[in-house]
């Protein structure tokens, strides 16, 4: 089983990279917000949770979102690899996923971050803003206070990774396809670590 996580701040191309990711390695690409809308749009117990939670404008607990991933492993139970979004934002999500994956027999295999420079996201942003309708791209200000909490949030997580040396920055500048191919040479080499049986 292989299992990966991709972080990136926002504008750095990690939906396109994740797109592309599952349709070459075949994961089943968890998105911890598409899980949730899921969940909700099909009342759920575990949606029904999550809702009363956002409805009061809070943010869902980690054991519900844990849940919610929980339930999404067993639904694939016969999928091999999984590749993680959005999710663990935090220190104690991370450590939440570790223990919910090691019930399972398997773990994170890689944690990927994409590397970008702030300015260079910020002229992507601004840039995406101009077409994709969303005003959170289009104000300078806004688009630092982001990249802030970006870092802010993955600081722990990268380094709750690194004590596991499974996390590793990959160059998040160059074309859609030169990152790809620099993304698929870090997984393969990673692949070739594991014994056969994990993935």
């Amino acid at each position: 089983m292989f299992n990966l996580i991709l972080f990136g701040p926002p504008g750095s191309g990690k939906g396109t990279q994740s797109e592309k990711l599952v349709e070459k390695y075949q994961l089943i690409h968890l998105s911890t917000g598409n899980l949730l809308r899921e969940e909700i749009s099909n009342r759920t117990p575990l949606g029904v949770e999550a809702k009363s939670f956002m409805d009061k404008g809070q943010l869902v607990p980690d054991e519900v979102v844990v849940g919610i991933i929980d339930s999404c492993l067993e639904h694939h139970k016969d999928a091999a690899d999984f590749l993680f979004d959005g999710f663990p934002r935090t220190a104690a999500q991370a450590d939440a996923l570790d223990k919910l994956l090691n019930l399972k027999k398997t773990e994170i295999s890689l944690v990927l971050a994409l590397d970008v420079t702030e300015e260079e996201l910020i002229k992507r942003l601004l840039n995406r803003g101009k077409t994709s309708g969303r005003s959170d791209d289009t104000n300078e200000t806004v688009i630092h206070q982001r990249f802030a909490v970006y870092k802010n949030e993955t600081a722990p997580i990268a380094e709750h990774y690194k004590k596991l040396r499974r996390f590793q920055t990959v160059k998040g500048e160059g074309t859609i396809d030169e990152i790809f191919n620099l993304i698929c040479q870090a997984i393969d080499k990673r692949m070739k670590t594991l014994p056969s049986d994990l993935w």
